[in-house]
């Protein structure tokens, strides 16, 4: 059986690519490595995002495991216009995911983006990898395997957040495994 551990980063500063962890999100950063102490972890990929890369270093140095960056693991973009009701507009793309806002991603792409990443893990040689992403990218991969999995379910999310997704015969589950 391979396992998947999917990462929302931790506190971080902002939404901006380069927003560093909060002092909370680097000692949430070393609480995850020591999350993983027990776990054999062969593979780490990564948004290339500061607060992503920063939330796994710890666990990166004391596997002394690089941390592979991904691009399709970046943060979604839902509009490159300032949306006063981005929340409103952000819980309609849970429901129709081929809502698209100006300059922005639908959820189905952006879905597209980390399924295809997944995929590629799954059908890797590696049995145990952790991915380090965003909320709402998480929220949208859970969602492409329980269609349940909705707006409310990305508002309970936490920084950080883990997830254990696994394949079994071409089957996959996930479940919540940070409390």
């Amino acid at each position: 059986m391979k396992k998947i551990y999917v990462i929302r980063h931790c506190e971080a500063q902002g939404q901006p690519p380069e927003a560093q962890l909060t002092d909370r999100g680097l000692e949430q950063a070393l609480d995850l490595s020591e999350f993983f102490s027990n776990i054999q972890i062969d593979r780490i990929i990564s948004s290339p995002y500061k607060r992503a890369v920063e939330s796994i270093r710890p666990l990166s140095k004391r596997l002394n495991i690089e941390v592979e960056i991904d691009e399709k693991l970046t943060d979604r973009i839902l509009s490159t216009k300032n949306l006063s009701d981005w929340y409103e507009k952000l819980r309609t793309t849970f429901d129709d995911i081929e809502q698209k806002f100006e300059g922005g991603e639908s959820s189905k792409d952006a879905m597209k983006r980390i399924v295809q990443v997944v995929e590629d893990v799954f059908s890797s040689k590696n049995k145990n990898t952790i991915i380090v992403t965003h909320g709402n990218l998480m929220s949208l991969l859970l969602k492409h395997f329980n269609n349940e999995f909705g707006f409310d379910n990305w508002k309970n999310l936490s920084n950080p957040d883990v997830f254990l997704l696994k394949s079994e015969n071409n089957n996959v589950t996930f479940e919540r495994l940070w409390k």
